[in-house]
């Protein structure tokens, strides 16, 4: 039995429309591994601050006491937030 044209085309358009999706699924798939990166690095430049700066380790503090969830709070359960290290020019330390 011969495909007719309309059958052709019918196929085609399925084609196009997988092609189409697997296409929207790659680019939803970056965004997301994109948006992760970018929670890393700034989790990591939070954290390396909160070691110098004692306001940004009370933020860090807070924000970790304040995660809605309990299962994100679970993951902080045995740390603590970093200590910032006194600085050499600390002006609250007399030379």
């Amino acid at each position: 039995m011969a495909e007719t044209e309309l059958e052709r085309a019918e196929k085609r358009y399925a084609q196009a429309k997988a092609r189409l999706q697997a296409l929207k699924n790659r680019e939803s798939t970056r965004q997301r591994k994109l948006e992760t990166r970018r929670k890393v690095i700034l989790g990591g430049a939070l954290m390396d601050l909160a070691e110098r700066d004692t306001g940004a380790a009370a933020m860090l503090d807070r924000l970790i006491r304040n995660l809605p969830r309990e299962q994100d709070r679970k993951a902080f359960a045995d740390w603590g937030p970093p200590s910032p290290a006194p600085s050499i020019s600390d002006p609250e330390k007399p030379s």
